[in-house]
């Protein structure tokens, strides 16, 4: 059992959000599902090992990007894998790797590789690339590299 689980609260619509989420992540798994009546109160689902937890809540709350979810991308394919599916159907493209998706929750969708070049040894390299990721959506591990690389 994970000590801190995250906890998200929906508008009537948790039950699809949690499919949407399993179906997105190729390591995910509904756990448990609780309703009231015919209609799914609480219900928990995993992702990748993190287990997460859904409430339908109604209307009073909504999500902004004070809170994201990070995910780590091991390169482009799963960058635009992701990007692809949390932005379809209404989500929403913002910059430097973050999105909103259907249900206006945020997410960071970053490749591995980042890391090294904006934290990099060299430092006007970083510098590139800071600005190069500045003025991307989704990105572009290409794009980071080659102005890291100058």
């Amino acid at each position: 059992m994970q000590k801190i689980t995250p906890f998200l609260w929906f508008d009537n619509n948790a039950e699809e959000a949690m499919n949407f989420y399993v179906s997105v992540f190729k390591d995910a798994s509904i756990s448990n599902v609780h309703k009231m009546g015919d209609k799914v109160l609480t219900a928990s689902f995993t992702i990748n090992g993190q287990e997460f937890m859904v409430l339908n809540g109604g209307p009073l709350f909504k999500f902004n990007e004070s809170v994201s979810f990070f995910v780590n991308c091991a390169n482009q394919a799963e960058v635009d894998y992701l990007w692809e599916k949390l932005t379809a159907d209404g989500g929403q493209e913002s910059q430097c790797g973050w999105l909103k998706d259907k249900f206006g929750l945020s997410w960071q969708i970053v490749p591995q590789m980042l890391g090294s070049t904006l934290w990099g040894p060299d430092k006007e390299g970083s510098q590139r690339a800071m600005q190069a990721m500045m003025q991307m959506g989704k990105l572009d591990v290409a794009r980071l590299q080659a102005a890291y690389n100058g």
